[in-house]
């Protein structure tokens, strides 16, 4: 009985304390129940939430070294999906703690909020949105705060987190107002406060791209701040930014004092502060050998062995700086081998690595490692299209030169004495057989060294050669089970007993697999004789020329590149020079010598360049070089004779369709400007001049001949593309069904010898359809073929119309224009244009 009327008074008290615990209640009890719950139960776990999540933030960020670091180590990233399986949980978990908090807890009587702790909750709450990147709902929040708690303690926060969200939203100038006139108002602010709004500051004045401004800032958020953490990071950018202004010594001084909080600060600022100040280094003034004893200490150091690939590129630098070359080169390639994942790092490695190549002429090397650039640049940047624009012309260069050196050998061995040659080729043969046995034995030792063959009784159950292919396809395999057989049981003759003591055991020492690979290498190869080799060289004298000449060719178009496109100059002039002891082509000579005059002019080789002068001024008078080279300053508004402007001409004539002339006057020009970086676009238009004039085949043959000969010009380029893309749907299979054409020609069939004929009846038809009042339709004298041509008459709707139209000229009183005629659909005219093909359709439509 007592027991009951206990819990029945407890039960009592709980119900009346719990009534008196009401949000709606301002009593003692209630105000410190809501308050004591709000803070060290919701709040509290929304609080550890939001740390996690913003060391979560921090642990993933990757700083780039190479600019200047932000001030939060947050990635932010563009857009954000607002569903909640996109956001980070233990943001999201601190927003609902927060709300929680707000809709259980708060206590607004009257007006007034009684729960001390509900500002706590919105300022929980804004961080959250901010961290989540929901900008606009996290100024809601601190907006809030500000509105309706006046006397919050937080509110000096709420206001520097606000600004920082106007930060975010780019806001910056709005930003840097506010929290300057947050210094003056607030003067409660606390030195951590105080350290966070200065460093926003720094932040938003290095958006608006005023790293002066930024400066003052950062310096006093370093000085501020309590946390060494952030010191050290603060000071970093301090230095960074004095960099930035050209301040190298300010510089240096920031990034010792990074230095020297040592272990008190993460281990990456302190490797990366001492790199800055060595990429500060003056090599003109400094101790060079102190530089060297610094550098191998961090490469000594256990603990930074996290950032060798930055070290050893910083190390690589120093060496190209004094001009250890071979010593850089070692370290750029140790730095890449670290596998860092700092892709701009990696850049820089093979940028440097390239420029070396370069530099040695050493092209196909360097075309490879400016590849290996391009893979680690963003594709949208400056530096990225500069570099692909340098390697797109070092295609050429390394095509050019690939042709110079095949042809200049192919060259000198035919001019080889015949005794001479077969040496040569003799002593080639010898080198490939050694080379072949060399390779066999390192395979058989690699064989040997792996334990190809395991004496285990699973191999020998499984009769395996040890590598997942059977024994006796493999040669070295049975080489090597040879050699073992033969070092163990000697020669012995395939009969019964083989193994008994009786036997033959003749041992044999280790020097027998050599023989053995030896045998098997020379099975290998092919049997190829010196007179094998010979009789694959060109001997008739047309393919000889075409070698010259295309070598020629090579030589020249690599002297305009180093001139024009790399501003070699000593490559350009060895090329240029070489050529002109080829005694090459009348064409190619003139250009050669005024571009050597130029390049001489430019290298200060000014006895040379009077010498050139004064050659083509007395050979060459009348030439466009003799006019450029006694008028330096003058501009020739209209060479006739230059390239462009020939083209001009015969691009106008193929326009007018006078395709016969215009492809002899092309022959012409093309050997005239043999050589010149304007004669593939001659080409090109030849090609295209013989489409429209002799059909699909020529078309066809042309754009070959023009993407085999020129494959690295644009013009090359542009006819590979068409014979890929554009002929194959262009090849002729059958005529389109002409019942849903909405579109016909007549076509009026004239003789190309009577051409005369055919521009009077043109005339007299375009009379004619001005008098029956058609003037709807249009008329063309269309070239067809070298035999053919026709008058056409355009545009007209249907068959049916187009018969009416032929019946009208002809039956008119006053017209009377009656002529053999053709009937087509605009669709099938573009075919047999293309296809020369007009009787096969005069037939179909027979038929």
């Amino acid at each position: 009985m007592k027991s009951l009327l206990y819990y029945t008074f407890c039960l009592v008290l709980f119900g009346v304390l719990l009534s008196g615990c009401s949000r709606k209640k301002d009593s003692f009890v209630s105000r410190n129940f809501h308050a004591v719950t709000t803070e060290y139960n919701t709040l509290y776990n929304g609080g550890v939430a939001l740390d996690k999540g913003r060391a979560s933030l921090v642990e993933t960020f990757n700083d780039n070294y190479w600019e200047v670091l932000p001030i939060e180590r947050i990635v932010f990233t563009e857009n954000t999906a607002s569903g909640e399986e996109n956001r980070d949980p233990n943001f999201l978990k601190a927003e609902e703690k927060a709300i929680k908090a707000i809709q259980r807890h708060a206590m607004k009587i009257d007006g007034e909020e009684r729960n001390p702790q509900i500002d706590e909750a919105f300022l929980l709450l804004g961080k959250a949105r901010y961290y989540d990147q929901q900008f606009v709902p996290a100024l809601e929040a601190f907006n809030y705060i500000l509105a309706y708690y006046p006397k919050s303690n937080n509110i000096a926060q709420a206001k520097v987190w606000k600004e920082k969200t106007n930060i975010r939203l780019e806001n910056n100038v709005i930003a840097i107002d506010n929290l300057k006139d947050i210094f003056e108002v607030e003067s409660e602010l606390s030195n951590q406060d105080r350290a966070d709004a200065h460093a926003m500051l720094a932040q938003a004045f290095l958006n608006l791209e005023t790293p002066d401004s930024a400066l003052v800032y950062i310096k006093s958020a370093s000085k501020l701040t309590k946390k060494l953490e952030e010191r050290g990071r603060y000071n970093f950018i301090k230095g960074q930014l004095y960099n930035k202004l050209g301040k190298t010594d300010s510089a240096n001084l920031a990034f010792q004092e990074v230095i020297d909080l040592n272990r008190k600060v993460p281990r990456k600022y302190h490797i990366n502060a001492h790199l800055e100040k060595i990429r500060n280094f003056d090599y003109a003034s400094g101790d060079t050998l102190l530089l060297r004893e610094r550098l191998d200490l961090l490469v000594k150091n256990r603990e930074n062995r996290p950032f060798l690939d930055k070290i050893y590129y910083t190390k690589a630098t120093y060496f190209m700086n004094i001009g250890k070359e071979d010593s850089a080169i070692v370290n750029y390639n140790k730095s890449l081998l670290q596998k860092s994942s700092d892709q701009f790092l990696n850049s820089r490695d093979y940028l440097a690595l390239a420029d070396y190549n370069f530099d040695k002429a050493a092209y196909k090397t360097a075309g490879a490692y400016y590849d290996s650039v391009l893979n680690k640049l963003p594709v949208r940047t400056r530096e990225y299209r500069s570099i692909r624009k340098k390697r797109e012309n070092l295609n050429d260069v390394i095509g050019y030169e690939n042709t110079a050196i095949r042809n200049d050998s192919i060259i000198r061995l035919i001019t080889m004495p015949e005794e001479e040659l077969t040496a040569y080729f003799e002593a080639y043969i010898s080198k490939i057989k050694e080379k072949a046995t060399q390779d066999s034995l390192a395979r058989v030792e690699e064989v040997r060294n792996q334990e190809f063959f395991t004496n285990s009784t699973s191999s020998r159950k499984q009769g395996a050669a040890g590598v997942g292919e059977f024994y006796f396809y493999n040669d070295v395999a049975v080489a090597y089970g040879k050699q073992s057989f033969e070092k163990q049981w000697g020669n012995r003759r395939l009969e019964d007993r083989w193994r008994t003591s009786t036997k033959q055991n003749t041992l044999q020492g280790a020097n027998t697999l050599p023989g053995i690979a030896t045998t098997i290498v020379e099975e290998q190869i092919e049997a190829k004789t010196a007179a094998d080799y010979i009789a694959t060289l060109p001997r008739e004298r047309t393919q000889i020329d075409s070698l010259i000449k295309e070598r020629n060719v090579a030589y020249f178009q690599l002297g305009l590149i180093y001139k024009e496109k790399f501003k070699e100059f000593p490559l350009a002039i060895e090329r240029l020079e070489k050529l002109i002891t080829f005694e090459p082509d009348e064409k190619l000579i003139l250009p050669a010598k005024y571009n050597l005059y130029q390049l001489y002019g430019n290298t200060d080789a000014f006895a040379k360049e009077d010498s050139l002068k004064n050659d083509i001024l007395t050979t060459y008078p009348n030439s466009r070089y003799a006019q450029r080279i006694n008028n330096p300053n003058t501009v020739f508004a209209a060479d006739v004779d230059a390239p462009e402007e020939v083209y001009k001409r015969l691009y106008d004539r193929f326009k007018a369709e006078e395709f016969e002339t215009l492809l002899t006057v092309l022959d012409t020009r093309i050997e005239q400007f043999y050589g010149d970086p304007y004669l593939p676009k001659f080409e090109l238009l030849k090609a295209t001049a013989l489409g429209r004039y002799k059909g699909y085949e020529a078309y066809k043959t042309a754009l070959n001949f023009v993407a085999l000969t020129y494959p690295r010009t644009e013009e090359g380029k542009k006819a590979q593309s068409l014979l890929q893309k554009v002929l194959p749907n262009m090849a002729f299979s059958s005529f389109d069904d002409e019942a849903l054409s909405v579109s016909y020609k007549v076509l009026f069939p004239f003789e190309n010898k009577d051409l005369v004929a055919a521009q009077e009846f043109n005339k007299k038809l375009q009379e004619a359809l001005e008098k029956v009042k058609y003037d709807n339709f249009t008329i063309s004298l269309d070239s067809y073929s070298p035999e053919q041509s026709f008058v056409v008459v355009h545009y007209l709707s249907s068959r049916s119309q187009a018969e009416g139209l032929v019946e009208l000229l002809a039956n008119n009183d006053e017209i009377k224009l009656s002529r053999d005629n053709i009937i087509i659909a605009s669709e099938n005219y573009k075919i047999v244009q293309l296809h020369k093909n007009v009787e096969d359709y005069q037939e179909k439509i027979t038929n």
